[in-house]
């Protein structure tokens, strides 16, 4: 039995993978057939099964609601994450998660139950997002986004699937540029895999197929006491508490906007009055146009985000980016072959050429360029009133 292969007693049996290795779809089939499970426990959410189920299924409902709950900038960090495992996996000729699907697909054809044992996608990015600072969040985007990979140092998948040990090396390296995202990447998940494994022991012969650099994690996990393991799901679960302050900021704002206005009227300045309406009518539009602009946005979808950020920028639940992004989808509406061409995101220039990418950053930068403007107004107006 290989080393990405572990026998924790005779009712469960781990198998470690590369997810975007060939050989690791023949392993897992092997190992379906030879261990004879009563349940295949898979390191996916439901969201992520969707996605390899239906690979090219993202219509405009689904963008419209991306844009109404807030995940544009998730899902495009969602995206890139996917994308460098996909090119690893072109190498190879194999899909990033084929062997998850493929233990899911055997079990539903051999009629035996499955679980998916991981943590919802978008929460574990949240949670990381969260955790990072913005040295962090810088130097993952970069090497995400604009990095090329030097050649010499590509990985070689087969031997990665053979030591269980040389990936965990690996994922132990990223995590010295993100240690924070580290934490929730890799412990986190290792801590919350285990936990689901231990949910679901008392349902016969399991086995557990996930990525090989959780192995030893989920190892450590499992030789504590099983109370002490599952007792930490609903924490892990839940998205960290969002911090006070930005709210306050939101709210801040047209407060001291609100403020200034009337203190300005009570005393009779009404030049000033409209030199700080104006400040903030200017600087809102041009910075919210500006951020829909530079994702390429359609005129209309610019000339409607620069005229919604003045009044959006005064209502902490509204955004000026979601105004652009639905006239986004109005005026240029993304096809099926957008949306299929958009989720290979096989060159990062999809994310301005493509009609479903476009819809998303002109979503995320619409809103930066929002709150950028609302910043350089306020500073304008507190140095109009200080000089």
């Amino acid at each position: 039995m290989g080393r990405n292969v572990v026998e924790i007693d005779e009712n469960l049996r781990l198998i470690g993978t590369a997810h975007v290795s060939t050989a690791s779809v023949e392993l897992v089939r092997e190992q379906i057939a030879e261990f004879k499970p009563d349940l295949v426990a898979v390191e996916l959410c439901q969201s992520r099964l969707k996605s390899l189920k239906t690979p090219d299924e993202l219509d405009n409902d689904d963008l419209l609601k991306i844009i109404n709950e807030g995940r544009s900038l998730m899902i495009l960090l969602q995206s890139a994450l996917a994308a460098q495992q996909r090119k690893m996996g072109l190498e190879t000729g194999e899909k990033p998660g084929a062997e998850l699907l493929a233990a899911i697909e055997m079990a539903e054809e051999a009629e035996i139950e499955h679980a998916l044992i991981d943590r919802d996608v978008i929460i574990t990015l949240r949670r990381a997002w969260r955790k990072m600072g913005l040295r962090e969040k810088w130097r993952v985007l970069n090497a995400l986004l604009w990095d090329e990979e030097d050649d010499d140092e590509k990985i070689d998948l087969d031997e990665l699937l053979e030591d269980s040990d040389l990936l965990s090396e690996v994922m132990e390296e990223a995590r010295q540029a993100a240690p924070n995202a580290g934490t929730v990447l890799i412990d986190e998940r290792d801590a919350y895999l285990a936990g689901r494994i231990q949910q679901i022991r008392g349902k016969g012969r399991v086995l557990a197929v996930v990525g090989a650099g959780h192995i030893n994690g989920i190892i450590e996990h499992l030789e504590k006491p099983p109370l002490e393991s599952t007792s930490r799901l609903t924490e892990l679960s839940q998205e960290p508490p969002k911090p006070i302050w930005p709210k306050v900021m939101m709210w801040a704002i047209p407060i001291f906007l609100a403020s200034v206005l009337g203190w300005l009227a009570y005393n009779g300045e009404f030049g000033a009055l409209k030199d700080t309406l104006w400040y903030w009518l200017v600087a809102n539009a041009i910075f919210a146009g500006l951020g829909v602009a530079i994702a390429r946005g359609h005129p209309l979808s610019i000339l409607v985000g620069a005229l919604a950020s003045p009044i959006t920028s005064l209502n902490p639940t509204l955004a000026a980016g979601w105004f652009a992004g639905y006239t986004q989808i109005k005026v240029a509406a993304p096809t099926g072959k957008d949306a299929a061409d958009f989720l290979e995101l096989n060159d990062y220039s999809v994310f301005w050429s493509n009609r479903v990418g476009r819809v998303l950053l002109v979503t995320a930068l619409g809103n930066l360029g929002s709150a950028l403007g609302a910043w350089f107004a306020g500073g304008a107006i507190v140095g109009m009133i200080i000089g």
